[in-house]
């Protein structure tokens, strides 16, 4: 009997939780509709027009920094957002219903309207993470769909049944950035764990480092991108990315962090400092890597100079492998 009871009280729990959870994500994508519209009006009266969301920018950081999610780029897509979706009545009960990340992925990519109402239906039915969404952008479903139809898409202004109304991926770090919550909210996984100990653990013996940021976000192209840990090195005068990977390693990381360091000289680093490095950790279960990532233009004195400076390779894949060991332990007992 009170097993029965108790079951019905997790239900309640977790019911209201899921309504908190959409409501969030819904007032979040709301507002940027809101920004869109009002920065996109007014463009439209006033004299400087594309200096608008640069001025909007601009007012946020120097009066308002705390409020995150307002940079530039940002902004500029609400208004791209807004313009998107302004005479569409039918897309707002859709929009509300994903993440802000994944409805940028859609309004981004899809060349029609038909597109979007596909990808914004099948986001909902089955409550796609980004990767999942990116998965099958990239592999051009809906293509795939319409030749397996041997027809255009028909459209239908029937809505997603409430039945097929999934939880909102809320965890989103626009989401936590809106409640002013912190981004590791969301993370209680393997992977957080272990980052949360490597942050302690290069504070402490690394010579020099100065923590920036978890989750740190960088932006290439019309993409964003996180880098898990990101520090600053005083006696290298760089930016230090550091990138947990479980399972096995292979090339592509290499190529990845490349990217991430381009995005942080570009956009990050000033002008008086070096080149950023990146540094890679893989920890599989038979084996823990560390590889460091360097900018081509560095000397080779310069790239003696980072590996002396920087936490030697050994020690950070026996701490790494540490770490792993106690979380697993824990885990088990």
């Amino acid at each position: 009997m009170f097993e029965t009871n108790f079951n019905e009280l997790i239900v309640l729990i977790k019911n209201r939780r899921n309504n908190a959870y959409r409501k969030v994500n819904e007032e979040l994508i709301l507002l940027y509709l809101d920004v869109g519209k009002y920065l996109y009006e007014l463009q439209q009266t006033s004299h400087y027009g594309d200096k608008i969301i640069t001025n909007a920018a601009e007012y946020m950081q120097n009066n308002y920094s705390e409020i995150k999610g307002f940079n530039k780029r940002n902004i500029e897509r609400m208004v791209q957002f807004y313009k998107t979706y302004k005479d569409d009545e039918i897309a707002t009960p859709l929009v509300t219903q994903l993440s802000w990340t994944n409805n940028f992925l859609i309004f981004s990519s899809s060349k029609s309207k038909e597109e979007r109402y596909f990808y914004l239906k099948l986001s909902i039915k089955n409550n796609y993470s980004k990767r999942e969404l990116i998965r099958q952008i990239h592999s051009l479903y809906y293509e795939r769909y319409l030749i397996s139809e041997g027809e255009r898409l028909p459209f239908s202004e029937k809505l997603i049944d409430e039945d097929d109304y999934p939880n909102t991926r809320i965890l989103d770090t626009y989401s936590l950035e809106f409640l002013d919550l912190p981004n590791n909210y969301s993370e209680k996984d393997l992977k957080k764990s272990i980052i949360n100990n490597l942050k302690d653990f290069i504070l402490e013996i690394g010579k020099g480092f100065t923590f920036l940021g978890d989750e740190y976000r960088v932006q290439v192209g019309n993409r964003d991108y996180y880098i898990d840990l990101l520090f600053y090195n005083r006696e290298l005068s760089c930016l230090v990315a550091f990138e947990l990977k479980l399972g096995e390693f292979i090339p592509e990381y290499i190529g990845k962090m490349n990217l991430y360091l381009e995005a942080l000289d570009r956009n990050v680093k000033k002008e008086n400092e070096n080149p950023s490095v990146g540094v890679i950790l893989c920890s599989s279960k038979n084996s823990d890597i560390v590889e460091y990532s360097m900018s081509k233009n560095l000397s080779q004195t310069m790239i003696s100079e980072y590996k002396l400076k920087l936490i030697d390779q050994k020690i950070l894949q026996d701490k790494l492998r540490e770490v792993k060991n106690i979380l697993s332990n824990n885990n088990g007992s």
